[in-house]
């Protein structure tokens, strides 16, 4: 009896281990959300262009390859797919209204009609045109329908053979246009490089564009009439006609180096970040071109996407705790990114999350399914993707299980006010060491992108912790207006389950610090273990590294970008890499120093990363190595 009781006792003893283990284990993204492919007829290439959830719930689909489908019953196991058109030229968006398609091919804004009710459209009507050059980077986007049944398109920069400089080579290239039914076209924006994430958010025109000279990194940013999105290709067009934009690139140029830059031979050569320089942000020069539209959310490069793509509002009552927020698509990385967004004295901005990543190629249009499923489309032909496949449609489900994440990060005039979806537990929410917030911005240059720069601590002196837990007051220190601001929350775990944040790192773009009342350091609680826990850490470069310890680095210096660990990204996967057999100084120097001659199928050279530590750098190439052994 007693055998057995000591038996028993010792099962008891393990299996509360095993569950408090089970507990400490991190939930993942597809434990709440799931996704689902929608199944095809064989055969058939889905380069997916744009998509629009039709009134009775059938899903038009259009394609790079100009063929625009009616899918009937999308959200079920056998969905039909029916052509309505074919023949079209890069069908890059579709919309709605009043019982016909509108699509925008390369050169115009087209009206697809079925008249004779057969299932497919009989009527091809022009509604504008606009020029093209024939320059194989002029994509149009759109449309999106405004509220009074208008129309919004985006169009394309041209690429020159020198392509980090892309050009407006015909009117409009780089422009948004204000489309009506009666073939009237008003200019309303200028300044776009490569807008592909023209949205609609609650009636008003928002969009996203790709990282590239003038464009440091991906944003969500509104398009405003008579606004100068950045880009100073565009404004050779400023004298046209009805132009609400009369800025000219001179004017940016006598800020800013245009960067044109020759090599011996006479020939254009890429212009490459300049370490250490002078250098301005878009906040700044706004300060002498008011027309000029600073982002509202930044999207960080190589974290949060490196393609953005389209933009959509969750519906009120839809997915718990994110209902009205934002998703963002990304081409690059074939992922979801969340965003909440606030107003603070007139100008929007907010915080960005990670949220789902996974799908088979990259996203470009995304579209609410009548059951609250959104479905996703997705190609990577020419452009490259983290996803495999060339091109896909699948389907995100909410399987009605509550995630632990931030809900919301609100600005306040000391710091951040930050919701969660649970309850924390107070005895981590209570402990500075579980913060960490940074905040750094990126330069206004002709240069292709922008590292991360001006990076510095922002002390969090003190927290607030909700009765009910479901919120935290930070106090913090060093906050600077039009910053990103890092907030990292390691430590924080929830009450129930000890689980940590799905996401752990959210992204905030200060544009502005909010009146108000402060909280009194007597209201805080400013206990920090991080002392005894950086007494216990060994900060020295060891020997070997693991991917969960690297991995930081790689998202801090942007390498998760174009790098995967084991397969091929835009640039080499880390694996690849390792089977060079590189010295670790010699990896050193490559990060600092690419040499792209070495990877000749790759059509994107790897920019220089000066502004990466040796240290790390050294871990890196360390963990880069050590990859060797998996071969």
């Amino acid at each position: 009896m007693l055998h057995n009781l000591k038996y028993f006792l010792i099962g008891m003893v393990i299996f509360a281990i095993g569950q408090s283990l089970f507990a400490q284990e991190p939930a993942k993204e597809e434990d709440f959300f799931k996704i689902n492919k929608l199944r095809s007829p064989e055969g058939l290439i889905l380069e997916v262009g744009g998509l629009c959830t039709l009134p009775n719930g059938d899903l038009a689909v259009t394609t790079r390859r100009g063929d625009v489908f009616i899918v009937e019953n999308p959200t079920t196991n056998k969905p039909y797919f029916r052509k309505f058109a074919s023949g079209l030229h890069e069908v890059l968006g579709v919309a709605y209204k009043n019982g016909s398609l509108y699509v925008v091919q390369r050169g115009e804004l087209t009206r697809l009609h079925d008249s004779n009710m057969d299932g497919r459209a009989d009527v091809f009507e022009t509604i504008y045109s606009w020029p093209v050059s024939g320059n194989y980077h002029e994509y149009s986007f759109g449309p999106k329908l405004a509220p009074d049944g208008s129309f919004f398109v985006t169009l394309n920069l041209g690429f020159p053979d020198a392509w980090w400089h892309p050009q407006s080579m015909v009117p409009w290239r780089g422009w948004a246009l204000h489309i009506y039914d009666d073939g009237r076209m008003e200019p309303w924006a200028a300044g776009m490089r490569s807008p592909c994430g023209i949205s609609m958010v609650d009636g008003e025109l928002f969009y996203t564009d790709n990282q590239g000279d003038w464009v440091a990194s991906g944003s969500i940013m509104p398009v405003k009439k008579g606004a100068f999105m950045g880009h100073p290709s565009s404004l050779v067009w400023n004298k046209l006609p009805n132009s609400p934009v009369q800025l000219t690139r001179e004017q940016i140029f006598a800020k800013i180096n245009p960067r044109i830059e020759y090599g011996p031979d006479s020939i254009q050569v890429k212009p490459e970040n300049i370490v250490n320089e002078k250098f301005t942000t878009v906040a700044e020069m706004k300060k002498y071109f008011p027309e000029l539209q600073l982002p509202a959310v930044w999207l960080p490069h190589g974290i949060l996407g490196i393609s953005s793509s389209e933009i959509v509002k969750i519906p009120k009552g839809l997915w718990g705790p994110f209902e009205e927020q934002l998703l963002v698509g990304d081409q690059g990385q074939s992922k979801i990114s969340r965003v909440f967004l606030e107003n603070i004295n007139g100008e929007l901005q907010g915080c960005a999350w990670d949220f789902r990543a996974g799908f088979q190629s990259g996203i470009v249009r995304m579209s609410w399914a009548n059951d609250g499923s959104l479905f996703v489309g997705e190609t990577n032909r020419g452009w490259g993707s983290a996803g495999e496949a060339n091109e896909g449609l699948q389907r995100l489900v909410w399987n009605n299980r509550i995630p632990f994440e931030m809900r919301k990060v609100k600005a306040m005039p000391d710091g951040f006010e930050i919701e969660f979806t649970k309850p924390v537990d107070r005895k981590y929410a209570e402990d500075l060491a579980s913060y960490n917030i940074e905040s750094f911005i990126y330069k206004y240059q002709a240069v292709y992108g922008s590292p991360p720069v001006n990076n510095q601590q922002c002390q969090v002196k003190g927290v607030k912790v909700a009765a009910d837990g479901m919120s935290v007051r930070l106090v913090v220190s060093n906050l600077r207006r039009y910053y990103i601001h890092t907030i990292s929350l390691i430590g924080i775990r929830d009450k129930e389950n000890a689980y940590s944040l799905v996401h752990t790192t959210g992204y905030y773009t200060l544009n502005n610090i909010p009146a108000g009342a402060k909280l009194s350091m007597s209201e805080v609680s400013t206990k920090n273990s991080s002392k005894a826990i950086a007494a216990k850490t060994n900060t020295a470069v060891k020997s070997t590294y693991t991917y969960e310890e690297v991995k930081p680095l790689l998202v801090k210096y942007t390498c998760v970008a174009c790098h995967n660990p084991d397969k091929k990204q835009v640039g080499p996967g880390f694996i690849d890499i390792s089977r060079r057999n590189y010295p670790v100084d010699k990896i050193i120097q490559l990060i600092k120093t690419p040499q792209p001659q070495n990877w000749p199928t790759y059509s994107t050279p790897m920019p220089p990363m000066p502004q990466v530590p040796a240290a790390d750098a050294k871990k890196i190439a360390l963990w880069i190595n050590s990859l060797q052994t998996k071969k």
